[in-house]
């Protein structure tokens, strides 16, 4: 999930490997229409099969326009079921995370299963993609230095032009789907496809972000709901606020562990005494950032948004540490900022061209910022930025004024479920990873345990980002016994 700008701020159409696309009939202008679509699948290379299916750009006015999304999957012999996932962001392409990550996907005894689905929800990559800046203008917006120190007047004000340019590109570029990429939507899109693919009822597993657009479809269909699975919850519950404080602090508890770990374990760890000495050495690198970035090997300069990122990749998994302390010593003694630019450019989807592989930033922004926005006004602001340097002293300053990103979004917020309950679903399954920095461990207890009228809760006891498929055994068998025979453990595992 994106943070503000580098930490202030996540009828059938014929389509052969994403070029050549062939319209088989005319969009349709009712909801009937659409739901009786016909899906029309192609080969598209290694097996898979592609279609793309129309969906009103306006679901309360489907007569008003309408929009394709992308879909593929690879035929698995023998079943007739189907799994839709959604990798997160908001703005991760589900066509491309299917497509290059089938074979890594949950455990064999899943892809046998079933015939895995993956989708790009509205604005993302394949389906109505968000559209704002050049890629040289997205350069200057995600990594540029404001030559000021941050966190002053002049330093707000470049960042308030900085935003208001891109929102403007936004608007301009993406037409009036900009208006309708909210989550709701995107789970009425969601139940389109459940319709066209002939499911009985929908099969999911979401993955971060994707646990939220899982959670909105059970609100909005609850009858409708199959077998269930959110990894890396999100409270739907939380305001912008404090998702952001809840975060920050997950952050702050990644980081810690990093330095720990690296400081007992690590030979070449550039960190030594204890934790907190560490974190002053990372506080003072950040600042030292904000006097002079740092040389990378291409020419750009690492900025302490671009190096911040970078630091903030490597923390969504233990496996990325080592990582981590190669950058930090690569810029200790060398004053060198190529691995922590590299990093950020992973992070952002940077191509070494200086094209951007696909358009998740700008997704995750327009799609965050129709769900839900800080208080932006100066009072609310400033009580925020208060609350994240407290939070975090090593990262809260790279924190602050969150607000000002969705601050002057040029459409409303989108309406959102009375509910999120999903009463009258079956159990829901829910994972949690009581290290996991970018959707903390107490979102998911809170999804599980207070917000879902029946949620089962599977607790990952490590670090990392989301849990299954790369946990451990504990984890992959509740959550295959439950998807693919419909059986729950007779207790909450912690795993």
């Amino acid at each position: 999930m994106f943070k503000k700008i580098a930490a202030l701020i996540a009828a059938a159409v014929l389509v052969v490997s994403g070029a050549g696309c062939a319209v088989a009939a005319k969009a349709p202008t009712t909801l009937s229409g659409y739901y009786t679509q016909d899906l029309t699948l192609t080969n598209c290379g290694g097996g898979f099969k592609c279609a793309k299916v129309y969906a009103p750009i306006n679901w309360n006015k489907p007569a008003s326009g309408s929009i394709t999304l992308s879909v593929t999957y690879k035929p698995v012999a023998g079943s007739s079921k189907f799994l839709f996932v959604n990798p997160g962001g908001p703005g991760a392409s589900g066509v491309d995370f299917v497509k290059e990550n089938l074979n890594s996907i949950g455990t064999a005894k899943l892809r046998a299963a079933y015939n895995i689905v993956g989708f790009d929800p509205r604005g993302t990559k394949g389906s109505a993609p968000i559209k704002c800046l050049s890629a040289s203008a997205t350069d200057e917006f995600l990594y540029g230095d404001t030559g000021y120190e941050v966190g002053t007047t002049a330093d707000l004000a470049a960042s308030r032009a900085a935003i208001a340019k891109f929102v403007a590109a936004c608007k301009r570029n993406t037409g009036p789907v900009l208006g309708f990429v909210d989550t709701v939507s995107a789970a009425k899109d969601l139940e389109l496809l459940r319709r066209v693919f002939g499911a009985p009822r929908l099969d999911y597993l979401g993955f971060s972000y994707g646990t939220f657009l899982g959670t909105t479809y059970a609100a909005l269909f609850p009858k409708l709901v199959g077998r269930f699975v959110l990894d890396g919850a999100i409270d739907p519950t939380t305001t912008d606020e404090q998702q952001s404080l809840n975060q920050l602090r997950g952050f702050d508890l990644a980081l810690k562990a990093y330095m720990a770990d690296c400081i007992a374990n690590s030979s070449d760890c550039p960190f030594s005494g204890s934790v907190a000495n560490g974190l002053n050495r990372v506080k003072s690198f950040f600042a030292s950032l904000e006097r002079e970035p740092l040389r990378t090997d291409d020419g750009r300069k690492l900025t302490v948004a671009a190096g911040s990122t970078g630091m903030y990749l490597t923390l969504y998994s233990n496996d990325y540490w080592p990582y981590l302390t190669q950058a930090f010593n690569e810029a200790f003694d060398s004053q060198d900022g190529t691995t922590l630019m590299r990093l950020a450019d992973f992070y952002y989807s940077r191509n070494q061209d200086g094209t951007y592989a696909s358009n998740e930033l700008e997704a995750n922004i327009g799609i965050n910022c129709m769900d839900k926005r800080s208080n932006a006004s100066d009072a609310a602001r400033l009580a925020q930025n208060r609350k994240v340097v407290a939070a975090s002293p090593t990262l809260g300053k790279y924190w602050q004024n969150g607000s000002l990103l969705c601050a002057k979004w040029p459409f409303p917020i989108a309406k959102r479920p009375a509910s999120y309950s999903a009463s009258g679903a079956p159990t829901i399954m829910v994972i949690g990873t009581t290290g996991d920095p970018a959707t903390p461990y107490q979102e998911s207890v809170s999804l599980a345990h207070k917000i879902l009228k029946k949620g089962f809760l599977v607790t990952f006891v490590g670090e990392g980002h989301t849990a299954y498929g790369r946990s451990n055994s504990c984890v992959a068998n509740a959550v295959d016994s439950f998807l693919v025979s419909g059986k729950l453990p007779a207790t909450e595992p912690r795993c």
